[in-house]
């Protein structure tokens, strides 16, 4: 049986752009979700893969665990940890942001 950890690994690993958000890319359900999604979409991100913690108790306890992270939203990019809403925005208004995600081609 797979563990939460390992389940969370699986999709970070698998997906170039993962975001674990509350609610959808079409319905988010918090103010930094949607901050989050309209960030990568401002960036260009075609492909965003994400997943409502929500849905998943078990994921939304995980992801904090996973990243040593205590907020939701969490971006990963290639595996690897980005950071929250705040950060993103941090990013994206630097220009630090865009060069990490994979561009609409």
């Amino acid at each position: 049986m797979t563990t939460t950890q390992e389940r969370i690994d699986q999709i970070v690993k698998t997906h170039p752009v993962v975001l674990f958000m509350k609610g959808s890319a079409q319905f988010p359900m918090c103010g930094f979700s949607g901050r989050a999604i309209q960030i990568l979409k401002a960036c260009g991100v075609s492909e965003i893969s994400t997943v409502n913690v929500l849905e998943d108790p078990e994921i939304r306890e995980g992801i904090k665990v996973y990243s040593n992270w205590p907020t939701i939203p969490q971006l990963y990019v290639n595996g690897e940890f980005i950071g929250g809403s705040d950060i993103m925005t941090e990013m994206y208004q630097s220009g630090e942001l865009q060069p990490l995600l994979p561009q609409q081609g």
